[in-house]
């Protein structure tokens, strides 16, 4: 009796991640749809619009990799743009690389703002503020310490802006890790399934309505808009609200094609976690109920487990033939033409350890509140943070 009670448990246990890996599979369709009509959208090159530019860039500490993304910004083919830098303290390390950088190219526009002033609890986003007022020019670009950018770069961010309607140009980017396992599999997260997800929003919402901290950049009048910069100084998504809140206003936000690079840690397996905990948990307070779908977009480890329960049977085996290759076509697209990304490419054989483990941290985003983000804990509620 128990013997068959477990057999039927397993075989509805079967059919239900069945159903689950299938809706998993319409969704890589939908990706792989999106990746297509990215690839074979036209790209209007880079025009002679070349309006001048203030570059904010605050800093906390030093990443790896960061002075070369500081020189790769001074490279610049564009003829008027000044880089601002932000930090909140006077002894912050990250102060002798700028320094350096102002030796290294003395005659470009490069200054060192001291931002003291704690106006909220997103730091970044209080150094921004301070920043902004001292910013010589309209246009605006903000992008993250570790960012680095080919020399082509502010041209082809601009470009767009050449339509007055367009409040907000952004990016994708692609992660160079830090050699340990945690950190390919992080970069392989923000290659395969980040960057696909972004490009699902943009066709399934019409339009893209958020931006990426890898560049926003904006006009001055779009951001006093929204109320300034201070209108963000309470939530923890900063780039994906103030996209959101300038498509509020009725500008259009634009994805660029350009992609730049960013340079992870060498996480340990339990930092990794919590970052990417802290990413769930901010989409999952952002999102709300579009949040729950996202449990079903994990094809592969519902269509193992239907493997798994199913005993092997035949229909299951099939059914997670066709998941394998629908998420390894995506995730080599998005990895090979999309995004350029060598090391991504390399590590496809990650994908499923990915998986298993994204799966692992949405069932434990709904766990709690807490986030832990440079060492403080924060509790997140309606995208606002408050100490924990």
């Amino acid at each position: 009796m128990l013997t068959q009670l477990l057999q039927l448990a397993s075989q509805y246990a079967a059919w239900l991640f069945a159903l689950l890996a299938a809706c998993g599979l319409g969704y890589l369709g939908l990706s792989l749809w999106s990746e297509l009509r990215w690839l074979t959208e036209p790209r209007p090159a880079p025009a002679d619009f070349t309006p001048p530019i203030s570059i904010l860039k605050p800093l906390r500490g030093t990443d790896r990799q960061m002075y070369e993304g500081f020189r790769s910004h001074c490279l610049q083919d564009y003829p008027d743009y000044e880089i601002l830098f932000g930090v909140s303290r006077a002894d912050d390390e990250a102060i002798a690389e700028v320094e350096r950088l102002q030796r290294e190219f003395p005659t470009r526009r490069i200054r060192l703002l001291l931002c003291t002033d704690e106006l909220g609890s997103n730091r970044k986003v209080s150094t921004l503020a301070q920043m902004l007022p001292h910013a010589a020019h309209d246009l605006i670009l903000i992008n993250d310490s570790d960012i680095r950018v080919a020399p082509d770069y502010l041209r082809r961010i601009v470009a767009p802006m050449r339509d007055p309607q367009v409040g907000l140009v952004t990016a994708l980017y692609r992660a160079n890790s830090g050699g340990s396992l945690a950190s390919r599999v992080e970069a392989i997260t923000i290659a395969t399934d980040f960057a696909g997800g972004v490009l699902c929003a943009r066709q399934m919402e019409g339009g893209l309505h958020f931006g990426l901290g890898s560049t926003l950049a904006f006009p001055r009048a779009a951001c006093q808009s929204i109320g300034g910069l201070e209108a963000l100084l309470d939530h923890l998504a900063d780039d994906h609200e103030l996209g959101k809140m300038i498509a509020a206003k009725g500008y259009r936000c634009i994805l660029s094609d350009v992609v730049v690079e960013t340079f992870l840690p060498g996480y340990g397996w339990s930092a990794m976690i919590q970052h990417q905990l802290r990413w769930a948990r901010t989409v999952r307070d952002l999102r709300k109920w579009g949040y729950l779908g996202v449990g079903a977009t994990f094809a592969l480890p519902w269509a193992l487990l239907a493997a798994l329960c199913a005993a092997g049977a035949a229909w299951s085996l099939i059914l997670l033939g066709i998941v394998v290759a629908a998420r390894f076509a995506s995730a080599a697209l998005l990895a090979g033409p999309i995004l350029h990304d060598r090391h991504a490419l390399r590590d496809l054989w990650l994908v499923p350890l990915r998986d298993i483990i994204g799966l692992a941290i949405w069932f434990a985003s709904f766990a709690g509140d807490t986030i832990l983000w440079r060492g403080e804990r924060f509790h997140l509620k309606d995208g606002r943070l408050t100490k924990a």
